[in-house]
């Protein structure tokens, strides 16, 4: 069956890639196309295409920290949540209550703009979006990381406490480790739609991906060309991510119906 699966994520990415290849051949056939400006055959394409292809490493490094500073606070938010103290619970309540329910564009826009004249800082465009994107994804990763929790038998929790564990070792050695297990596919999830997201953070200037393609396109006035590339950029991206963490999956022995 693991076999079966294997086979069956490399077929996925065979049709992506013969997808992605059938599609820029359809768009350099034509006639009217101008790929002339992201040719690396031609000196300004060349140009063109590293100045692109430069931007995707913001946009990894902005998803990574943005996804470990939010799983890191998420599960200190989750934990809090299911803690016997009724202060500790309603802090982290009002926390994931009210940053889950603001739209990731106005806290990116809120922080850059606001939160400088608020508390006399000043805040580059790439620590802004790392600031909105925790802000805004971390109380989803701490309701992952409490459904994982919770979902632990509660004879793991009693098992451990019966041999003298205190509640940091339990959940450290025994609870946190079977629950990571069956949050990875969400959290992977998660972290795809960070990678998308980002995108959010050319409204305030970040040289990333978006930003970088708006940049060329109000020089060489090509949209259809560039921002085909673009989408190529993210699908491609997405598709590398899934794949690692398909394999990540089965490593740890995430799917547990053996499949």
């Amino acid at each position: 069956m693991r076999r079966r699966s294997i086979v069956s994520d490399y077929w996925i990415l065979g049709l992506a890639l013969i997808f992605i290849g059938w599609f820029l051949w359809r768009m350099t056939s034509h006639e009217s196309m101008g790929w002339y400006v992201i040719n690396p055959s031609t000196p300004q394409g060349a140009v063109n295409m590293k100045f692109l292809v430069g931007g995707l490493w913001i946009t990894i490094g902005i998803s990574i920290i943005a996804m470990v500073l939010s799983m890191a606070i998420g599960l200190v938010a989750a934990l809090m949540n299911m803690s016997v103290n009724p202060g500790a619970r309603m802090v982290a309540r009002g926390y994931i209550e009210l940053f889950r329910a603001i739209p990731l564009l106005v806290m990116l826009i809120w922080v850059y703009y606001g939160l400088p004249a608020l508390l006399d800082i000043r805040l580059d465009p790439f620590a802004a979006t790392v600031i909105a994107l925790v802000l805004c994804e971390s109380p989803f990763q701490a309701e992952i990381f409490r459904a994982g929790i919770q979902s632990i038998a509660r004879g793991q929790h009693e098992a451990a406490e019966a041999v003298g564990l205190s509640y940091a070792d339990k959940m450290w050695f025994i609870i946190l480790p079977q629950a990571l297990r069956r949050v990875l596919p969400p959290l992977a999830n998660q972290f795809v739609y960070i990678l998308k997201m980002s995108a959010l953070a050319s409204v305030i200037g970040l040289d990333e991906l978006v930003r970088r393609a708006n940049d060329i396109n109000n020089n060489e006035y090509r949209p259809l060309e560039i921002y085909s590339f673009l989408v190529i950029e993210y699908l491609v991206l997405v598709l590398v991510v899934s794949w690692g963490v398909r394999r990540l999956e089965k490593k740890m022995g995430s799917d547990e119906s053996g499949r």
